[in-house]
């Protein structure tokens, strides 16, 4: 089990079966999300982790409380700082990031990330043009556990790529059909205009 210091206290990341543990009867959809999410779509383990997103709609961000009973949750408050997340309380647009720990001497074990929706299409909270069917956001792994799609998860690591974003993008570059490159390419290019990461998706002309 890996444990890791950050400002607010020490992660022990959850493994995406606990996950799928806590969630699995959540009459909502959700996914997870971050690296994990890159190692599910591709079956294999690529790097180590400090912690685990699990990605909800923002309408449906309450019934994480009830999958977490007995959790504490942090809301993460721009520009970095945390506050305990009210039982019942809807977090406000700004705030997308809650950190929960099942008690104040435990680590924290799962980062929930809150994304918006319009009807059956998800937008990002970035660029409200990036749209994408929730029935295509994601994908379950061979042990029925929702992920979010690998192309989407790229999105969201391109805006400030870290060396860990370039390991996940290098790792699953491979595995990326046409479709889901002109997806990202698009993406990007709305978002970023000129990424360096463009070139690398580029789709081979078909001799």
């Amino acid at each position: 089990m890996t444990e890791t210091r950050a400002p607010f206290g020490r992660w022990e990341p959850a493994q995406p079966t606990d996950v799928a543990e806590l969630f699995g009867d959540l009459d909502a959809p959700w996914w997870i999300a971050g690296g994990f999410a890159i190692e599910l779509a591709l079956g294999r383990r690529v790097r180590s982790h400090v912690d685990i997103d699990v990605l909800l709609l923002r309408r449906d961000h309450l019934r994480a409380q009830h999958a977490l009973t007995g959790w504490e949750w942090w809301a993460a408050d721009p520009p970095g700082s945390l506050r305990p997340w009210l039982t019942g309380e809807p977090l406000p647009p700004g705030v997308h990031d809650v950190w929960c720990r099942p008690g104040p001497y435990t680590p924290w074990r799962i980062q929930l990330m809150v994304d918006e929706s319009d009807g059956e299409e998800w937008y990002s909270r970035r660029d409200a043009t990036v749209r994408r069917s929730l029935t295509e956001l994601g994908a379950l792994s061979p042990e029925g556990i929702p992920y979010l799609a690998p192309e989407v998860q790229l999105y969201y690591k391109a805006k400030d790529a870290r060396p860990k974003d370039e390991e996940d993008l290098a790792a699953v570059l491979p595995a990326l059909t046409d479709r889901r490159r002109l997806w990202l390419v698009d993406a990007l290019t709305r978002t970023h205009g000129a990424h360096p990461w463009i070139c690398r998706l580029q789709v081979p002309p078909r001799l």
